[in-house]
């Protein structure tokens, strides 16, 4: 085994085993059956939980997925991590609503394929893409795959070794680039999370220009263990705020749009995104759970829950057998989002993938 991914399984599993006596959310509602559905959450926030949800052809097969998108079709984007070793097996596949595959692509990021955004820009949608591991980069392409832009580590930055701009390699460290997810201004720009890698957050502008970070390796109030995912909170149009998944520190950080700490919200576990409709902020835990939160950021609705379960599995053995995984319980969600009908769609880090939608009922 390679010494960065010893060492990431290492950090994952002493993560998770510290953060043991996290809280359990409110109106925690366990996944119950009724006479033909799995059903999980409460009150308006109900919903049937159908795993496995979309299909693909017998010539492809479901690898590790990380990252999960929606376009303004309800079309579904599932971006796996992949294996290096299969150069052209795509890292992206797209679904319709109702599960039915439309076309793949994204062969460049075996190995390495992690976040994935659809973005409207005028009359056209985009996905932005982000992949880690031996890639380091991040792209933007159009819907069918075609690569607009793509760049490597920010080298004005001044926080990269030499080689991750130029001649990057599958090394990890707080000097290496390893990007994982994206969150849009109202200004055409971005910011960018390199999650893995400085722990630095990354601001972009429409072209792609690097102008400014903040952040770094720390235990929290403006500094990371692992800013895995991340979001603008523009619930306040006067004030919106940057939100940042700490993943390993167990909380989310909020920032002003300029980069500035404010406050933090603890009570997660291992939270790894944020997506949001129109009040509520969706949040996947990688430790067996998903969170909905209201605009004060407190948690409303927890869905799927097999926390206590998960904890016990010190070696992550149920994330790679599938016997062992309960209907209407989650083992590690990786990324949600919310689709037009307020419908949830979860990937899970799981090595032989799994997508799950969470059909709204209320």
């Amino acid at each position: 085994m390679k010494a960065e991914n010893r060492d990431r399984r290492n950090f994952i599993r002493t993560t998770v085993a510290c953060t043991a006596g996290v809280l359990v959310a409110p109106n925690l509602a366990l996944a119950r059956r009724t006479p033909s559905k799995i059903v999980t959450g409460s009150g308006e926030h109900t919903f049937e939980v159908r795993h496995h949800f979309p299909q693909l052809p017998s010539k492809y097969t479901w690898q590790t997925t990380h990252n999960v998108a929606v376009d303004s079709a309800n079309n579904l984007y599932v971006i796996h991590e992949g294996r290096e070793q299969l150069k052209d097996h795509p890292s992206i596949f797209v679904f319709d609503d109702q599960g039915k595959f439309i076309r793949a692509f994204g062969s460049q990021y075996q190995g390495g394929g992690h976040g994935i955004e659809v973005r409207q820009e005028g009359s056209q949608e985009f996905l932005y893409v982000a992949a880690y591991q031996q890639v380091k980069e991040f792209a933007k392409l159009d819907l069918k795959g075609e690569v607009v832009w793509k760049k490597r580590a920010p080298k004005e930055s001044g926080v990269y070794h030499a080689d991750e701009a130029e001649s990057p390699k599958r090394v990890w460290g707080r000097d290496r680039f390893m990007p994982t997810n994206f969150a849009f201004t109202s200004d055409g720009g971005f910011f960018l999370a390199d999650g893995y890698g400085a722990f630095r957050i990354h601001r972009y502008d429409k072209d792609g220009k690097w102008l400014s970070s903040f952040g770094g390796e720390g235990a929290g109030e403006g500094k990371f263990n692992t800013p895995h995912g991340l979001w603008i909170d523009d619930r306040n149009p006067q004030a919106p705020k940057i939100v940042v998944t700490d993943r390993a520190n167990n909380t989310l950080q909020i920032f002003s749009i300029d980069g500035k700490y404010e406050k933090t919200i603890t009570g997660f576990g291992l939270p790894a995104n944020v997506d949001q409709q129109g009040d509520l902020l969706l949040v996947p835990e990688l430790k067996s759970r998903v969170s909905i939160l209201d605009k004060d950021y407190k948690t409303i609705a927890t869905l799927g829950d097999d926390v206590a379960r998960i904890e016990a599995d010190k070696g992550f053995a149920i994330r790679k057998d599938e016997t062992k995984w309960q209907d209407g319980k989650f083992v590690h969600p990786h990324d949600a989002c919310f689709d037009r009908q307020g419908n949830i769609y979860v990937a899970e880090w799981v090595e032989t993938g799994r997508i799950t939608k969470l059909v709204k009922m209320s």
